[in-house]
Formats: C-alpha cells, structure tokens, sequence
C-alpha cells in the first residue's frame, strides 16, 4: 500500500507519524478505531466543558512520546532491537485498548470482576491471531514476561508514557494548567541501570515537578467532586436498569448494552462465554447516552429522575468530611428523598451513596523513580530530593463523602 502512512495533527505534541506496516495496521483496525467513540475523561465535561477528547488521541499521544523515548535511549548506548521498539510501540498504542465506556463506572455495574487490563490483553490476544502473530511479543512486553523489563516499564510504571500523556493531554484539554508537566525533558533525562528504568540527576526538578502536578490533577478533575457525583448518579442508574431488567420489565437498549442489561456478565462468563467480549467491542459512549435519553421518559420514577439528571446536569449534592457521615444523617435523607419523589425507602436507597475518596501519589513498593548520578551511583527520588516531602506525597488522602438528590428547599451550592 503506497500511502500506508499517517500523520496525524496532535493539538498537543504536533504532529505524530505513523509508520507503514503493524503500526499502521493497528491504528486502522476497529477495535483501535473504537477508542474514538469512548471518552478520555468521561464525565469530567461535567465540570471542564473542554474535556472531549477521547482514548483513541491518548493512546496516539503516548505513542508519540514512547518513539520519542526509544529514540533518548538509544542514543544513550541503550541497544534497542527494531522488532523491540515495534512492539513496545504496539504495547503502548493497545495499552487501552479494553476500556469500555465511562470505564471505571462500567468496571462496577455492566461488567463486574474483570479490570480493562485484563480485558486489554483479551483483545491484543485476539488481534495477534488476525495479524498472524506479530504481536505476540508486544503482549510479552505488556504482561512483564520479556528479558529487557525496563520495555514494560516505559508501558506501565511511575514513568510511563501513558502517565506522561495523559497529564499533558487532561491537562490541555480541561484548562488546569497545573497538570502540564515537562514530558519532553523527562524523556530526555530517561536512561537504563541494570534493566531499570532511570532518571539523570539533572532531571530531578522535573521529576518533583511531575509527582506534584499528578497529585494536584488527581484532585482538581479525576476526584473533583462533581465528577465523583456525576459518576455515582450514573452507577445507580445503571443498576436501576439491572435491577429493573431482571423483573422482565421492557427498557429500551441497543444490543450491545442491552445483553449486559439482560444477562449476568462476570469474570467467568467473560472469560467463558465468546458472547461477551462481542457485545462488549461494540459498547461505546453513545450507547450509555442514547439509553440516558430513552429512559428519562420512562415511567419508572427512580430510573427516569436519574437519567434526567444526567442528561440536563441535574446533579446530586456532593459533601466531603475528613469523617464518614451519621447513621443519623444518613436515615434523614433517605426519609427526606421518599417523600420528596413519593417512593420506598429502599429505592430511595439509588439517591443516596457514601463511600471513599482515597489518593497517593507516589508508592515506593510498586514502582520507584531512581535517580542516576555522573559516577554511575543511584538514589530513589525520596532521598535525592531536597524539594520534596515524599513522605506526604506518600501518606494516603482519605475523604468520605455523601452523595445524594437535593432536597427541595436547601440553598444550591
């Protein structure tokens, strides 16, 4: 194929060349091009208006920056084969690739048991067959199974290009500017120890920089509150449907959405029955939204309110404590919900959730960021920082919260 080759136009980091040959084929396959369906930040819109841009322009994004990265290391002295570089390149192109709308809310109520790691690797299972297995070492390098490990940290680790992304990007895309990290200098300041990803000591400031801005971005748009709330009100939505559906009431799905409506899907099932991931690649963002509309209108009271909020931003009020809420509180508002929508206790159950924020930016035990000095020596950035208290940035951030329907006649915050 003579014009085989893509550039794209990145609003972030300009133009991304595809190459001919796997990686090309991989960007055009559907199961790649459905990421362009599925929202980065879900319903963050909520909150940053901006925030439309979808999984398909981060997966390309961090493609970008691990070419970028492969080609820092190499000419460090770092020998790096091509069919290595190509699948690493797959890896991080694919790393998303089992994300299904809304990700994390579908994680808890339409397919439950089963991460979109795990799903990830189902469908980079399934397309090595279609593409006679060059990826075969690609999903050697995702599970961690290849000799050279620092290839799966630059896919998953304290300093992938999928973090390295997606602070840019999320920043870029919502306007808090405190998430745009300095990736191109971290990746030039990337190096190899002993099959271990490094960082060169004159690259520690931009490291303190990157941890900071990820804490910051954590609660300024992945926990923001609203975006909390707009999550939950779309859970219980979700298993208000479920719930609905197993009394063999008629709610109006596409096919894809309505098989995990109908049908219990767990991890075993999953794994077992080949229906499962069919409807599921066919699960997008306007699956979610064309059913939210449908059922705003239905006579069932509960799953109607609740998709009408959704739709027209008719939010439920979130509040924050450093302490869980009263058994007290808990049972006013759950009187003042029935009476106020004229429904059980029980139901009103689906206005009301408590539950936990909890966020640390830096875990030693999982993945730590080293750094490597002149005479060859290394440290952990807990050290060798003298900016840093990474022992704050280290302690676990709890917050509980309640989330519920506003009552009539409370001031609107």
């Amino acid at each position: 194929m003579p014009n085989a080759r893509k550039i794209i136009n990145d609003p972030v980091f300009g133009f991304i060349h595809i190459p001919k040959g796997l990686l090309y084929d991989i960007v055009q396959h559907p199961l790649f091009q459905r990421l362009t369906r599925i929202k980065q930040l879900g319903l963050s819109s909520a909150v940053y208006p901006g925030a439309q841009h979808t999984r398909f322009q981060h997966s390309l994004g961090a493609f970008h920056l691990m070419s970028e990265a492969i080609t820092s290391l190499t000419t460090k002295g770092n020998f790096i084969f091509d069919s290595e570089a190509e699948a690493v390149q797959a890896a991080i192109l694919l790393h998303d690739v089992g994300h299904g709308p809304f990700s994390h809310v579908l994680e808890d109520t339409i397919v439950t048991g089963i991460s979109h790691e795990e799903i990830s690797l189902m469908l980079m299972e399934r397309m090595n067959k279609e593409l006679k297995g060059q990826l075969t070492l690609a999903i050697q390098i995702f599970k961690d199974e290849y000799p050279k490990r620092f290839l799966h940290q630059l896919v998953s680790g304290q300093l992938d290009m999928d973090r390295l992304d997606y602070l840019r990007r999320d920043s870029f895309y919502t306007g808090v500017t405190e998430g745009n990290i300095g990736s191109a200098r971290i990746i030039k300041m990337l190096n190899v120890k002993d099959d271990r990803l490094v960082i060169e000591s004159k690259g520690i400031y931009s490291i303190e920089n990157f941890l900071t801005s990820r804490r910051l971005m954590y609660w300024q748009v992945y926990l923001h509150k609203t975006s909390v709330a707009c999550e939950k009100m779309l859970i219980s939505t979700l298993l208000r449907a479920k719930e609905l559906a197993t009394q063999g009431v008629e709610l109006f799905a596409s096919p894809a959405l309505r098989f995990f409506r109908y049908n219990h899907v767990g991890r075993d099932e999953f794994y077992n029955n080949p229906a499962c991931i069919e409807h599921f690649i066919q699960l997008d963002d306007n699956d979610i939204w064309t059913a939210l509309k449908a059922w705003s209108n239905h006579p069932d009271i509960v799953l109607s309110t609740l998709s009408e909020g959704i739709i027209n931003r008719r939010l439920f009020k979130i509040e924050v404590s450093t302490t869980p809420i009263s058994k007290t509180r808990k049972e006013e508002l759950l009187k003042d919900i029935a009476a106020q929508l004229q429904i059980s206790k029980k139901e009103a159950g689906y206005f009301l959730l408590t539950s936990t924020i909890e966020n640390n930016m830096y875990k030693k035990e999982d993945d730590s960021i080293d750094i490597i000095y002149n005479d060859g020596t290394t440290k952990n950035i807990a050290e060798a920082s003298d900016m840093l208290n990474i022992s704050l940035l280290s302690r676990k951030v709890k917050k509980y919260y309640v989330c519920h329907l506003r009552i009539e006649g409370e001031h609107r915050k």
